[in-house]
């Protein structure tokens, strides 16, 4: 059914059939009955309750930040079974991100690629909105007088700087973003490791990192309640930087590593290369980067001896992707690329076998 549903879909733009889909979606899931139904439908049967640091999932399937940049959908991805959703990425001050069109299907090599550039509506209108959405879910259960059946949805903040803040200024837009959400959200996940925002990826030097997570640290120890902070890294470093990143997550106690971002790297892939010209710039994600990620997960673990506990993202589409990642290392799993080409029912497909 969604095979066919697909190919009408990938029938025109990429970027718009995307909110075109969701707030189909939204507007299906604004009928009680039919919410229902799809939850009904949609939840995986099996509870594989996971607990990731101090955070504990209904289930290790989550999705990937890029996919509900600005929290408008989050009980509409609930109802598919997620266990978690990472927002963002969230810059301090709202952004139009780069020139459409800027998001490209390659359905030949089930991949995607994006130069979306961080396209947000800025961190005051996405934490009033993860407010509303937190006070609608205590008012839910307070008037229900029932203690809910399952764990709630556990929600991530990915975040970034804005396109026209220098990098050593950088610290000071990951700190805006950490306070404004740091009530909302569940963790937290620093991205310096996209490709679409010039200069970013340099944020990756250890010395660079050390400034950005201490400084957030810092502030997190501050806090009554104190948030996981993970860090997000691209599938493009070299082993001497992965080891960096090792040797930096070890040093600080950081809560964790998201492996990975998309990739630069254009090689081994089936559709023709005067297509992937044409595209030009942008990360690539999908198929084509799951050896590559889970081979990262893998290193992390080893090198690190289990110390730093990985979210896996890259390439799963299937339950033997998952399972791959989970036995490389990693703690939970991310999905984006693969809930577009497998359709809203990846999740329970999963978990299925998991």
């Amino acid at each position: 059914m969604y095979k066919l549903l697909r190919s009408i879909l990938f029938l025109f733009p990429t970027e718009g059939v995307h909110y075109f889909s969701m707030n189909c979606l939204k507007l299906l899931c604004s009928i009680g009955i039919v919410r229902k139904t799809i939850a009904a439908f949609y939840l995986p049967s099996r509870r594989l309750r996971t607990k990731f640091t101090t955070v504990t999932m209904r289930n290790p399937v989550g999705l990937g930040a890029g996919f509900d940049k600005n929290a408008k959908y989050l009980r509409e991805l609930e109802c598919l079974g997620f266990g978690f959703i990472e927002i963002g990425t969230v810059t301090p001050k709202p952004q139009q991100g780069n020139d459409k069109p800027r998001l490209f299907r390659l359905p030949k090599d089930k991949a995607l690629i994006n130069r979306m550039g961080f396209n947000n509506d800025g961190v005051v209108v996405i934490a009033k909105r993860l407010q509303k959405w937190k006070e609608k879910r205590r008012q839910l259960i307070q008037n229900a007088r029932v203690v809910p059946r399952d764990l709630p949805l556990v929600i991530g903040g990915n975040i970034g700087k804005n396109k026209v803040t220098p990098n050593e200024e950088a610290w000071k837009d990951y700190e805006t973003c950490f306070k404004e959400l740091h009530p909302y959200v569940d963790y937290f996940v620093v991205n310096v490791s996209s490709p679409n925002t010039p200069g970013l990826r340099e944020l990756q030097e250890k010395e660079s990192l050390r400034k950005i997570l201490m400084h957030l640290q810092m502030i997190n120890n501050g806090k009554a309640q104190s948030k996981p902070i993970l860090l997000k890294i691209a599938p493009d470093l070299s082993p001497e930087q992965i080891d960096d990143v090792i040797d930096l997550a070890l040093e600080i106690k950081l809560d964790g590593l998201v492996a990975t971002n998309t990739t630069i790297d254009r090689s081994n892939l089936v559709t023709p290369e005067n297509k992937i010209t044409t595209i030009g710039a942008g990360g690539l994600s999908g198929a084509p980067l799951r050896e590559k990620s889970t081979e990262i997960v893998k290193y992390i673990a080893e090198k690190s001896e289990g110390k730093i506990p990985i979210i896996a993202s890259g390439g799963i589409f299937k339950h033997t992707d998952a399972i791959e990642k989970k036995e490389a290392g990693a703690a939970l799993l991310q999905v984006w690329t693969g809930f577009i080409y497998e359709g809203p029912g990846i999740v329970k497909k999963i978990c299925r076998h998991l």
